[in-house]
C-alpha cells in the first residue's frame, strides 16, 4: 500500500476547490492528458470523470469514479486503467496550521495491477505520487496568487 503526504502551503479549502473541480483532474493527476465529467456531480459519490492517457501517438480512455466523499476533507476514488485493472486512491486533507497536509493512499483492487503488485510497483507508485502531489501543490498554491 503506497502512502505519501505533502504539506501544501495553502488552506484545505483551496486544495478542496481544486480536487472538487472535475475539469482540473488532468492538471494534477500524473499521466492524464485531458479530463471531463462523465456522470453525476463531481465529487459526489458515484460521479465519474472520463480522462485520456497519452501513450505516444495513441490516446487511451479511462474513468475514475468517486466511491466516498466527505466534502472538504476526504475523497476516495476508484481509478479504472483498462487491462491493468482498478485501484483505490484515498486523498485526505488535514489542516496543518494555516496550511494543508495532503495524504494519498493507493492500492490495487482488481485486475493485473493487483496480481502483479510487489515492492517494485510500490516504488513506482511512490514516484508517481510525489509528482502528483507536486502538481497538486502547484495548482493550489497558484490559486492563492490569483485571489
Amino acid at each position: 500500500m503506497a502512502v505519501r503526504h505533502r504539506l501544501i502551503k495553502t488552506s484545505p479549502a483551496t486544495v478542496w476547490e481544486v480536487l472538487a473541480d472535475g475539469r482540473r483532474y488532468s492538471e494534477w493527476v500524473v499521466g492524464t492528458d485531458s479530463s471531463e465529467p462523465r456522470k453525476g456531480q463531481w465529487p459526489q459519490e458515484a460521479a465519474s470523470i472520463a480522462y485520456q492517457v497519452k501513450l505516444g501517438p495513441l490516446k487511451v480512455g479511462n474513468e475514475t469514479v468517486v466511491r466516498h466523499c466527505v466534502e472538504g476533507s476526504v475523497l476516495e476514488l476508484e481509478a479504472h486503467a483498462g487491462p491493468l485493472g482498478t485501484a483505490r486512491i484515498a486523498i485526505e486533507l488535514r489542516p496543518w496550521g494555516e496550511h494543508c497536509l495532503v495524504i494519498v493512499d493507493e492500492h490495487p483492487l482488481q485486475g493485473a495491477g493487483g496480481a502483479l503488485h510487489n515492492l517494485g510497483f510500490e516504488v513506482l507508485i511512490q514516484l508517481r505520487h510525489r509528482a502528483m502531489l507536486a502538481r497538486l501543490a502547484k495548482a493550489c498554491e497558484g490559486e492563492d496568487h490569483r485571489a
